[in-house]
């Protein structure tokens, strides 16, 4: 059941979240988007709220812990609550080990992984405490098998499916009622592209995105597909891809 869910989407400003934020806001959910560049939210919020659905944003930092929290707090200002955290905020500057781009390693840990668990932080005592909730994660097929270039984006993008993984059995064990999935995409058409410093790397990257990619609806559908499972049932991993890309 998708209308009248809280949702809160991290990484909301574009691609795979903005079009969540509007598939899920068109099924009647209430959604509070949070991203870093405020132009794009508000023509965002005003796009769904013009269509008659609910939408609220909040500059968003994910790897500060505040702004997570302070996404939350919009939530329950908002709408009196929240019932799905999407943490889909990520960064994608792959480039192989030698060129030594330390700085992109560490804001990629700092984006993919210390970004997910901030998010998780800022949602998780609610959730326990209402003793229902739902964490959605984006990762990427390179969070399930290793690629040349991508050895710390892969790196940050494994650390989610363990640690996602390890949520959801940990949520069973204490009757929390807490459902997870973890979203594996292949060549999605998104903006993590333009992340991408190296150019080597770069060019051999949208050489793929330009022949395989599909839209970023795609991957909403299985979000909301995941959210409109019954409260008794967590469909936890989804590899999502175009049908001809050999991912």
């Amino acid at each position: 059941m998708i209308e009248n869910k809280v949702v809160v989407i991290t990484g909301a400003s574009s691609g795979i979240g903005a079009a969540t934020a509007k598939l899920l806001a068109s099924q009647g959910a209430k959604v509070v988007l949070g991203a870093r560049r405020e132009d794009k939210l508000a023509a965002l919020a005003d796009d769904i709220n013009a269509a008659g659905g609910q939408a609220v944003y909040r500059v968003t930092d994910v790897t500060r812990p505040a702004d997570n929290e302070n996404l939350i707090q919009l939530a329950k200002d908002a709408f009196g609550g929240i019932d799905v955290m999407f943490l889909n905020a990520g960064l994608m500057p792959v480039a192989p080990m030698s060129a030594l781009h330390v700085e992109e390693w560490n804001r990629m840990v700092d984006v993919n992984l210390k970004g997910v668990l901030n998010g998780i932080a800022a949602a998780l005592p609610i959730f326990k405490g209402q003793k229902s909730g739902h964490f959605i994660a984006t990762s990427s097929v390179a969070g399930l098998k290793a690629y040349p270039g991508g050895a710390v984006y892969g790196a940050t993008k494994w650390a989610v499916r363990d640690l996602m993984e390890v949520l959801r059995m940990e949520a069973a064990q204490e009757g929390s009622h807490i459902r997870t999935a973890t979203i594996y995409p292949a060549a999605i058409k998104t903006e993590l592209l333009n992340t991408i410093t190296d150019q080597t790397a770069g060019a051999a990257m949208q050489q793929t995105y330009d022949s395989y990619e599909i839209s970023a609806d795609r991957i909403a559908k299985v979000v909301a597909f995941a959210i409109d499972m019954p409260a008794d049932t967590n469909v936890n991993e989804f590899t999502v891809g175009p049908t001809d890309q050999p991912w």
